[in-house]
């Protein structure tokens, strides 16, 4: 159902100038942090568990335990993962573009809670407006009193670096970003030892959280942790962002509660999502990113629920949701999908760079008539070799977790709709017009 919960993190979103400090002043701005200073750091902590903040970034770990699995050490690093470059996925680019002093804020009270006196957003290089909204927002954040040496005359001080990545998917994953970081290539550390709480950035323990989750905190703090709690249902607490898109009517981004909202709601509700464009029917949609396992019309009924849609064989991922409706080609959906894993592959395992150029081909093979029958069976043979079992969550092969993501797509497409590889190969050629292809993909 769609509940009257009110936003929390798009709260700003209806004003032309969110971006701004003045707006954000206007609107409670930098009050969580205020009240935060005044609480000791164990407090702030304390919110955050009773809040049970699951991170917003993928994994969907909680924020609270995340903080506390830091080893003791007298140096202590804060890392914002804004790295967002999965395909379909534009929730945190929002964030980053619309409400930069939240995420400002945010890490302010994260880092004071956890003891770090340094800290990093680590944005995506290509969100240009995004980047130069968001340093803007640290510099005035400066000027208001809220960064630098003794912040509102807490005797807490903080300094925050805004640092742009150069576009390589791979540095989502906390290690990879780490390396990258340092001046490093973007390749993931292998763990253990190299867990961030433990042995992150320079050596010393680092908390990594994302976006989002940092964009929660002032309000949890404001309100308190059983408020936010008291939103959605079980550990899936509070509202989240949703970045929607595919072949619904209304593509977008819509914050909603967790739990007690559907997938039928989001993707059919007026208010939301409208419906599947032109009339069509549903056929298959993605819950949590392109590197989940899809789901099909009879998930449509299941809440937006971190356990829910996992014990189901997928998850919420990076809270992306892509429609596909009965014009849609799974092939080269698929391909599509394999293909970005292909590219953005960052080499260091072999059987993510073997595999997922091998996965890419063949199907790239289907897709334009020339497979055969026996493709299909060695598309699942690859993967298998990729992740063996071919089962969710993926059986790890790889130091990330990149390389296992490669074969979801590919098996879903298969295990549903093998008769469709099946006619490209019979016919020749794409059973789908190319232009009813082009736009469902």
């Amino acid at each position: 159902m769609i509940t009257g919960a009110k936003p929390i993190v798009t709260a700003r979103m209806d004003h032309e100038d969110s971006y701004t400090i003045e707006r954000y002043l206007a609107t409670g701005g930098y009050e969580g942090l205020r009240k935060a200073l005044g609480m000791t750091p164990e407090a702030v902590h304390e919110e955050v568990n009773q809040a049970s903040l699951l991170g917003r970034g993928g994994a969907g770990f909680p924020a609270g335990r995340k903080w506390s699995m830091l080893r003791p050490a007298p140096t202590t690093y804060l890392v914002v993962n804004g790295d967002e470059s999965e395909p379909a996925t534009f929730k945190d680019h929002l964030l980053i573009e619309r409400d930069p002093h939240q995420i400002v804020e945010g890490s302010i009270i994260a880092a004071y809670a956890i003891g770090a006196r340094q800290a990093f957003i680590f944005c995506r290089g290509e969100f240009a407006l995004g980047l130069e909204r968001l340093t803007r927002a640290v510099e005035d954040a400066y000027e208001h009193g809220a960064l630098g040496e003794n912040i509102f005359g807490s005797g807490f001080g903080l300094d925050l670096v805004v640092h742009p990545g150069a576009g390589a998917y791979i540095c989502g994953e906390e290690t990879a970003l780490i390396e990258s970081l340092e001046g490093k290539r973007g390749f993931p550390r292998i763990k253990p030892p190299y867990f961030p709480a433990a042995i992150g950035l320079y050596g010393e323990p680092t908390v990594v959280n994302n976006v989002e989750t940092m964009s929660n905190l002032p309000w949890i703090v404001l309100h308190g942790g059983a408020a936010f709690a008291a939103l959605g249902e079980g550990s899936s607490a509070g509202t989240r962002l949703f970045a929607l898109s595919g072949r619904v009517e209304r593509p977008g981004w819509y914050e909603l509660e967790m739990s007690k909202t559907t997938f039928r709601d989001l993707i059919y509700d007026p208010s939301l999502g409208g419906g599947i464009r032109n009339g069509n029917e549903l056929k298959a949609f993605i819950p949590g990113g392109v590197s989940a396992p899809w789901f099909f019309p009879e998930h449509l009924d299941m809440g937006l629920d971190q356990d829910a849609v996992g014990k189901a064989g997928s998850m919420l991922g990076s809270g992306s949701i892509v429609v596909m409706d009965d014009k849609t080609c799974v092939v080269r959906a698929a391909w599509r999908i394999s293909r970005f894993f292909h590219r953005e592959s960052c080499g260091q395992c072999t059987p993510c760079r073997e595999g997922a150029g091998w996965v890419d081909k063949v199907l790239r093979r289907i897709e334009d008539g020339f497979g055969r029958e026996e493709d299909v069976d060695l598309l699942l043979d690859a993967c298998d070799n990729i992740a063996p079992g071919l089962s969710w969550p993926p059986k790890q092969t790889t130091i990330c977790v990149l390389g296992p993501s490669i074969p979801s797509s590919i098996v879903s497409a298969v295990d549903r709709f093998r008769d469709e590889f099946l006619v490209h190969v019979k016919d020749g050629a794409c059973p789908f017009p190319p232009d009813e292809v082009r736009h469902a993909g």
